[in-house]
Formats: C-alpha cells, sequence, structure tokens
C-alpha cells in the first residue's frame, strides 16, 4: 500500500509564512508528477503549484513569487514554502502525486489536506 500525508498547515496572520509538507510512504517504486492543491469553502479544488519532473516547476499566477516548491527524493517527501500569505489563500491544502508502486501500478495518490488560516 502506498500513503500520502500532508502536514505544516496552521494559523498566520497576512504577510506572513508556512511550510506544508507532503510525505509519501509504503510500496513505492517511483514518484513521477508532484502537485499542491488547494480548495476554499464554496470554490472549487485549484491547482498551486507542480513539480512535472525533479527539474521543473509550474506555479499558478496568483502565488508565483511568494510559493516554492520542492522536493527531497531521499525522502519521498514534497514542501511548500509559501510567504506573504494572503487572507483570501485560506484554505485546505491537497498534495497529489503520481506514484509507481512496486507493484508496477501507477495512479495519483491524495494527500488528506492541511488547513490553511490567514488572518487579515
Amino acid at each position: 500500500q502506498v500513503h500520502v500525508v500532508a502536514s505544516g498547515g496552521g494559523l498566520v496572520q497576512a504577510g506572513g509564512s508556512l511550510r506544508l509538507s507532503c510525505a509519501a510512504s509504503g510500496s513505492i517504486f517511483s514518484i513521477n508528477a508532484m502537485a499542491w492543491y488547494r480548495q476554499a469553502p464554496g470554490n472549487e479544488r485549484e491547482l498551486v503549484a507542480t513539480l512535472p519532473s525533479s527539474r521543473s516547476t509550474n506555479y499558478a499566477d496568483s502565488v508565483n513569487g511568494r510559493f516554492t516548491i520542492s522536493r527531497d527524493n531521499a525522502n519521498n517527501t514534497m514542501y511548500l514554502q509559501m510567504n506573504s500569505l494572503k487572507p483570501e489563500e485560506t484554505a485546505i491544502y491537497y498534495c497529489n502525486a503520481q506514484i509507481t508502486s512496486t507493484a508496477r501500478s501507477t495512479r495519483a495518490y491524495w494527500g488528506q489536506g492541511t488547513q490553511v488560516t490567514v488572518s487579515p
């Protein structure tokens, strides 16, 4: 089995920073693309940042320059460093990882989500 767990959310004042983590564990052969999404109350889930490979990153326009996505391949962990946070970025943040298991089955796995609350 493969497990993906997101953590690091919390309450922060506007302008503050948080670092989210997404750890994958279990019967992993390889981890391919990884990404962070977020969903605010009443809104659809939106893409925040992606790591299509170890050498490239992509960001939503709204976070570009303030958020940094990164990956620690040795520990099967992905991070999202969020700076200059805004109240409208209050949401549940989800990580997504495309993982090939040791059984050579590939699928996308979602972490359980971590709440980020940015106060004015």
